[in-house]
């Protein structure tokens, strides 16, 4: 079994607060986790044990080990319970672990009742640094989902095909989508063609007879269910004309090559939309390595009028990274001097130009590398 590198960070937030809520797309670990730290487990999507956390409730509450609840939004009934435990005994930590497959802002039970109680932790399918041997591109094609081919290749496109129609049809009404299935396929469809671009509400909303209101709203859903990340737009002084519309990826690049039939690396490298897959992948695992760690961060990109752009921005202890994204194993030098003077712009302290070379390159805060390269870079 593969570890998970965020457990790490689970344990000591469980050392620190009475309750953690573990969130993450459905299907990307966090049972298997969780069941490995604990044995009391409770499926709150199950009526059967529902009522037997009910009948036992006396008993979890004076338990001295933790207790898992997992897809906590679906009983709202049980967080004034968990609250009551949590205020008897505030000294107590770790009585708790949620398990959720929506982010708090879809979880309105936990940040209502559990402010100041719990912690979040964020669990992504699986990460490069989870990966045996490194497969980079095996991750990139298929994605990180356990069961979706990374580990057993003859899984893919199909898992990735049910796992949508199933979230589409069940799971997003569940959570309160308004949309019909039948709509949401259809953006699903749009999202795929502009992944990577800049988000056009108004555009989006016109094609599905929709008000661009509505389509925001219904975006909010996705990104709520981890499945789509919007990238705002840095904001600065620097004198000239800034995009201010976000953008727009899947979080996962399985997801997406599924959804769209790509069936192998030769088809991938074959589609002109190829680069902004290979940007997704890599801001997810720059992003996902970051939170590994405990050290979330509000990521932005850079668009002017004038065509310069910074494909990732983010401040990580009081230090601006630049990073631009190029699908190339030979980056030019015209490449990372064109990067540097975009950096300069929003006056960033590292300034790093990731491809897929072998050959990593630079020096100070300055480098030219590969992802493994500049995941090392960010780490401690």
């Amino acid at each position: 079994m593969i570890r998970r590198r965020i457990e790490a960070l689970l344990r000591q937030r469980l050392r620190e607060y009475p309750a953690v809520a573990l969130l993450g797309p459905r299907q990307c670990g966090k049972t298997t986790l969780a069941r490995m730290m604990s044995a009391n487990y409770y499926d709150l999507e199950q009526d059967t044990d529902r009522l037997r956390l009910d009948l036992e409730w006396d008993s979890v509450d004076r338990s001295r080990s933790m207790t898992v609840l997992d897809e906590a939004q679906a009983w709202p009934e049980v967080f004034p319970r968990i609250r009551g435990a949590i205020d008897s005994a505030r000294k107590r930590k770790g009585q708790f672990l949620l398990l959720g497959s929506i982010s708090p802002a879809l979880m309105q039970q936990v940040s209502e009742s559990l402010a100041g109680r719990l912690s979040l932790v964020e669990l992504a399918p699986f990460h490069l640094q989870e990966i045996p041997n490194g497969h980079l591109n095996d991750l990139w094609m298929q994605g990180g989902f356990p069961d979706g081919g990374i580990l057993d290749s003859q899984s893919y496109p199909q898992w990735q095909q049910d796992y949508l129609r199933l979230l589409v049809d069940r799971d997003l009404p569940q959570w309160g989508l308004p949309a019909k299935p039948m709509v949401t396929h259809r953006l699903l469809k749009m999202l795929a063609a502009v992944h990577g671009q800049a988000w056009n509400a108004s555009q989006i909303a016109k094609s599905l007879g929709l008000s661009y209101h509505t389509v925001n709203g219904y975006l909010d859903f996705l990104e709520g269910a981890y499945l789509i990340r919007r990238l705002q737009p840095w904001h600065a002084n620097i004198n000239k004309r800034l995009v201010k519309s976000p953008k727009v990826y899947w979080r996962d690049t399985g997801l997406l090559h599924g959804y769209l039939g790509i069936a192998s690396n030769e088809a991938l490298l074959s589609q002109p939309w190829v680069g902004a897959s290979w940007e997704g992948f890599v801001i997810e695992q720059v992003l996902g390595w970051l939170e590994i760690q405990g050290r979330r961060v509000e990521p932005y990109f850079l668009r002017t009028s004038d065509g310069h752009e910074i494909d990732l921005l983010f401040e990580l202890r009081g230090k601006i990274w630049a990073i631009e994204i190029k699908l190339t194993s030979n980056p030019s030098p015209q490449d990372f001097r064109r990067h540097q003077a975009r950096a300069a712009m929003v006056n960033a302290d590292h300034c790093v130009l990731v491809s897929q070379t072998r050959k990593s390159m630079g020096m100070a805060d300055h480098y030219s590398c590969n992802l493994p390269k500049l995941l090392t870079l960010l780490k401690g």
